[in-house]
């Protein structure tokens, strides 16, 4: 188990608070929906850039998205 098997989960939570749909953050992102949905269900993990990109949209710390011992606030 790597440190980044929850980020998918704290996404979806994440995502779920601002009211977005996967094809909204990913047009965000401006990456394919289906790579959003692979991301929350743990099926893929993001790049360094797209974690960081996350974190900065959502105003979070990096760590606290991509530690799996650091919950969300």
């Amino acid at each position: 188990m790597g440190n980044m098997d929850r980020l998918g989960k704290k996404l979806y939570v994440l995502r779920q608070r601002q009211n977005l749909t996967v094809r909204q953050l990913g047009e965000i992102f401006g990456i394919d929906y289906s790579h959003i949905s692979r991301i929350e269900s743990g099926q893929r993990k993001p790049s360094l850039e797209l974690a960081i990109q996350i974190a900065d949209f959502f105003e979070i710390d990096l760590n606290r998205l991509v530690r799996d011992e650091l919950e969300l606030d």
